[in-house]
């Protein structure tokens, strides 16, 4: 595996995911931004942050399954939410949790998150971008 994930004494020990991604793999893999699309372009979990998330995560490893991956591989995730407000950590960590069982990730990579003020579509509540090494 071309990803080590660690929290370093000294920073916050982070439940929901590592704070640092070691990477030693060789093929570098940048997915671009996913939104909770399905393969047909239909918007799943309209209103619903959660099974927005999940889907987005979903569709990461989909992406990289073409490039000869998995989660496993991924070194570093940029979630950007419309409107961010802590009370959606909840809805947040839902997803990433449901996505995570299902695929079997553990633990999830770094996260940068982000609030914005809008996505490519209105129906859009989330868009997750993702960096992976692979072997």
């Amino acid at each position: 595996m071309a990803i080590t994930l660690v929290n370093p004494s000294g920073l916050p020990k982070i439940d929901v995911y590592r704070q640092v991604s070691i990477a030693t793999g060789s093929k570098l893999v940048f997915v671009a931004g996913q939104v909770s699309w399905d393969a047909e372009g239909a918007t799943v979990g309209e209103g619903d942050l959660a099974a927005q998330v999940e889907q987005c995560y979903l569709n990461i490893a989909t992406a990289l399954a073409e490039a000869g991956g998995s989660f496993d591989d991924v070194a570093k995730l940029n979630v950007h939410v419309v409107d961010w407000t802590p009370d959606k950590m909840p809805a947040l960590l839902e997803g990433i949790s449901r996505a995570a069982a299902k695929l079997g990730v553990t633990p999830v990579p770094p996260v940068t998150l982000l609030g914005v003020a809008a996505l490519d579509v209105p129906d859009h509540l989330v868009e997750v971008e993702a960096t992976a090494i692979i072997d």
